[in-house]
């Protein structure tokens, strides 16, 4: 097998891991009520293995900026109970960036659903 076709299957392989693990640690270990159960969107692992950037979003969650600033101050803790469940010779560091794809989709379908009615009204109307 080439040597470039074998580091890419690797860094899948490492990646698929991480990506595994960090959504059983925020979903199972990780226990603060300040943030709730976060969703991991994506896992994004630098080609060194020194940096993982994890994308978030709180969907449901009344205040999602004050839980992201919460996850961010557990960060080490998040870190540690990761490091204790791969395999891997060293645990990379963790980058949280808050998505809020969901809020804004959300947003767009409250919009969508409120012109529908407006609409509706209007048809009645005439």
């Amino acid at each position: 097998m080439p040597k470039a076709k074998r580091n890419n299957n690797q860094k899948e392989r490492i990646k698929a891991l991480i990506d595994k693990n960090i959504r059983t640690v925020l979903m199972m270990e990780l226990k603060n009520p300040k943030i709730g159960v976060p969703m991991v969107n994506e896992v994004v692992v630098s080609n060194d293995y020194q940096l993982c950037t994890v994308y978030v979003s709180f969907y449901g969650n009344k205040y999602p900026k004050q839980a992201f600033d919460e996850l961010l101050r557990c960060k080490g803790a998040v870190r540690s109970l990761l490091a204790k469940r791969l395999d891997i010779y060293k645990c990379p560091d963790i980058r949280f960036i808050y998505d809020d794809q969901f809020d804004r989709g959300d947003n767009i379908d409250r919009i969508l659903a409120k012109e529908a009615e407006d609409i509706e009204n209007a048809k009645k109307g005439m």
